[in-house]
């Protein structure tokens, strides 16, 4: 077993395959806070929302619908980060910060401060994903040095992205967009 496996939540509904992800987001949030040299707590705040952010991933699709609420426009595939940030919340989390960054993690919220921003750039530049490995390494070693720009670089990737599959563009990351360029 591994370190994050045996951190995550008695309720989190995750493959072995999604185990291996969330401890490559988790490490690479904990390599940002370090070379950031960020306080404890926000540090801890970091790891907690890599280490919770697809705790329900493998989910059923209704425990996701009756856990996430009003995400009427959202996938089934969206609803783990509203749900996992619901089920924190019952279970006492009181971060404010950690359950916007988990719950809006697929989409983005312009609402974001550090943290939010860190988890939806790790998401995507964690080193298991068979895509662009090179430019994604690079992004993720930007990111201490300089942590905006980098964002902007991810986000557009993540929406142009979006656009060429012909996915829609929810309102929350197009938000985002326009609050950060």
């Amino acid at each position: 077993m591994t370190t994050v496996e045996h951190e995550l939540p008695s309720w989190s509904r995750v493959s072995e395959k999604r185990i291996a992800h969330i401890g490559r987001v988790t490490a690479l949030l904990d390599e940002w806070a370090c070379a950031l040299a960020l306080p404890a707590p926000e540090a801890k705040a970091w790891h907690d929302a890599g280490l919770y952010h697809d705790a329900l991933r493998d989910a059923p699709e209704a425990q996701l619908r009756a856990l996430a609420g009003d995400h009427a426009g959202y996938t089934t595939e969206m609803l783990h980060g509203p749900a996992a940030a619901a089920r924190m919340l019952s279970g006492g989390e009181s971060r404010a910060e950690v359950l916007d960054a988990v719950r809006f993690h697929t989409v983005g919220s312009s609402s974001w401060g550090r943290l939010g921003r860190a988890l939806y750039m790790a998401d995507y530049l964690e080193p298991g994903r068979k895509f662009s490995r090179r430019d994604r390494a690079y992004l993720a070693a930007q990111v201490p040095s300089d942590f905006d720009a980098t964002f902007r670089q991810v986000l557009r990737a993540r929406l142009e992205w979006s656009l060429r599959e012909g996915m829609r563009l929810f309102p929350e990351a197009v938000a985002l967009w326009n609050a950060v360029r």
